[in-house]
């Protein structure tokens, strides 16, 4: 299993460095867009999103599989905004983060049935 999954395990590693890294980590980051850490959480679960499916599609034999399959990177993505809230001081959790990590989630999903419905035509 795991194994199997080492990409995605690997892309759920830098997302733990990058959400507990002290925020003073990224002040060089050239990038001066309002709320652009929001198109990051996307990206980073979308990308962790579509990892897991590419690694899982042969078990994928349902819609209800996608869906369990999809709670991991949710609720990885929760419990990534509390650590930030209980064992940082320069991070907090934020709602916001986790509706932009769900956000990218979703669009994984609905991006995978969209493919897969129209391999069957």
């Amino acid at each position: 299993m795991l194994r199997k999954n080492i990409f995605s395990i690997l892309i759920a590693a830098i997302i733990l460095y990058l959400s507990m890294a002290n925020s003073h980590t990224f002040d060089k980051v050239p990038i001066n867009i309002p709320n652009f850490d929001k198109f990051v959480h996307f990206g980073m679960y979308f990308g962790l999103m579509s990892v897991l499916i590419f690694e899982n599609r042969k078990a994928i034999k349902s819609n209800g599989n996608l869906f369990l399959i999809s709670l991991i990177p949710f609720f990885y993505g929760i419990i990534i905004e509390i650590m930030q809230s209980a064992l940082t001081t320069t991070r907090t959790g934020s709602i916001y983060d986790a509706l932009a990590n769900s956000a990218g989630i979703l669009v994984s999903v609905l991006l995978w049935l969209w493919i897969k419905s129209s391999k069957t035509k």
